[in-house]
């Protein structure tokens, strides 16, 4: 039998060449199959032969261990992808085919009402400087679209496809979508190529640096980071005086929200956002009921 550090290796190149997870994702599978080697070196069980009964016992300890139900949700998907691989790799047991997923309650996420947008906006429109107009038009495009902020800070320039119109987005597993853009976020990225990238990144450093939103690090050029642009938008928030919990994911619902609101469909809502499945979107309903409820409470006669 092969060392159990072999199986989790190839599972490690399986993830990063045949099923191409992102860094994040292959990161996170990463973590928490590392903390299932430490539990079964603990209890003294190798990888291969794990049987169910050893991963419940690593369930329970996650859950004693006061792991919420999502948490704990995430780590069977990583375990139960790794088993699947191991078992048509490998041909040993499926011990996870049967774990099943604990119940967990579908949180609505945070994000911005319309107007909260608008002033959100408006502040970032009055940033000065190459970088503040950088930052405005990260902003700007990220709600324009709904990308994910790792899509966002990874954009190249080719990616903007001003002669139809749309951008062209690499997402999870590096699956493309395009997206429409609206004509005054193209004229912005317009004006920023033409007055603003190249006072960011001079003439000769762009054949190496072709990312749309860069920085300069210890006299080099790269790609502002996802943590940079967590940071910025903190920044206009805290000027905009909007005291919401904000991340820069919850700019994506709030675009998603906003659609649905107007009128969008899931499917539609599905293409846009990249999601595999239709079901993922669908939390966006329960957002326009509440919505909904609102304007009932607001506005009947009786409520």
């Amino acid at each position: 039998m092969a060392p159990d550090i072999d199986y989790i290796a190839q599972f490690h190149t399986y993830l990063l060449t045949e099923k191409r997870v992102s860094d994040n994702t292959f990161h996170a599978y990463k973590r928490d199959i590392e903390q299932l080697e430490l539990y079964f070196k603990k209890i003294r069980i190798k990888l291969g032969d794990c049987k169910k009964n050893h991963l419940t016992q690593f369930l329970k300890y996650l859950k004693e261990e006061g792991l919420t139900p999502k948490t704990i949700s995430r780590k069977i998907s990583a375990i139960k992808l790794l088993f699947n691989f191991l078992n048509q790799r490998y041909q040993l047991d499926n011990s996870a085919n049967a774990l099943i997923f604990p119940k967990v309650e579908q949180s609505l996420p945070s994000y911005l009402s319309e107007p909260e947008v608008h002033k959100l906006l408006d502040v970032a429109n009055s940033e000065r400087g190459y970088k503040g107009i950088r930052n405005k038009v990260m902003l700007y495009l990220m709600y324009a679209t709904g990308m994910r902020v790792s899509e966002l800070v990874g954009l190249t320039v080719d990616q903007i496809q001003f002669d139809t119109g749309f951008v062209r987005i690499s997402g999870k597993g590096n699956k493309e979508r395009i997206i429409p853009l609206p004509k005054n976020i193209l004229e912005l990225l317009n004006f920023y190529l033409d007055n603003i990238y190249k006072k960011l990144v001079k003439e000769g450093e762009r054949e190496h640096n072709n990312y749309l939103f860069s920085t300069r690090y210890k006299k080099e050029i790269k790609p502002i980071s996802r943590q940079s642009f967590w940071i910025i938008l903190k920044h206009l928030l805290a000027k905009a005086h909007i005291k919401k919990n904000i991340s820069p994911h919850s700019l994506r619902h709030s675009l998603a929200t906003h659609l649905l609101k107007n009128g969008a469909d899931l499917r539609s809502l599905q293409m846009i956002l990249g999601h595999e499945s239709i079901s993922t979107v669908q939390i966006y309903t329960h957002l326009g009921d509440n919505e909904l409820r609102k304007i009932y409470n607001k506005k009947h006669p009786r409520a």
